[in-house]
């Protein structure tokens, strides 16, 4: 299955603009394809307000997101991949979404324990 982070940011994205609020992203600053700017850059992070009145053509692709911004009255096109987005959240009152950062991968799904037979592998916990 193709990963659901990018609709998960379109939904959430949606939901805060529809009730309005600020949209923020928070974004891993470190990555390799992040092209923003970098004087905001604190602790490897950076946040943005990707607001439909504070950026131009925002773009919320499956594997990127690109905007117009400016930053200290500076014109800058922004863009970062999805997977460097940690989390989306309304700036008036923080509830978004966080995602996982992909230097945490989930577990591996071939482990031992697993029953490959497709039925649900089910402990009870008392």
């Amino acid at each position: 299955m193709t990963p659901s982070q990018p609709y998960l940011l379109r939904a959430i994205y949606d939901w805060i603009v529809d009730n309005q609020m600020t949209p923020y992203v928070l974004v891993n600053a470190e990555n390799d394809y992040a092209y923003i700017p970098r004087d905001y850059v604190e602790n490897g992070k950076i946040v943005l307000n990707v607001s439909p009145i504070a950026v131009n053509g925002l773009e919320l692709g499956n594997e990127y997101v690109a905007f117009s911004a400016r930053f200290a009255g500076k014109p800058m096109d922004v863009s970062f991949p999805i997977t460097a987005v940690l989390a989306i959240y309304a700036k008036e009152n923080g509830q978004g979404m966080v995602f996982n950062e992909p230097d945490n991968p989930p577990p591996d799904d071939d482990g031992p324990d697993d029953d490959k037979s497709g039925k649900p592998n089910l402990k009870l916990v008392k």
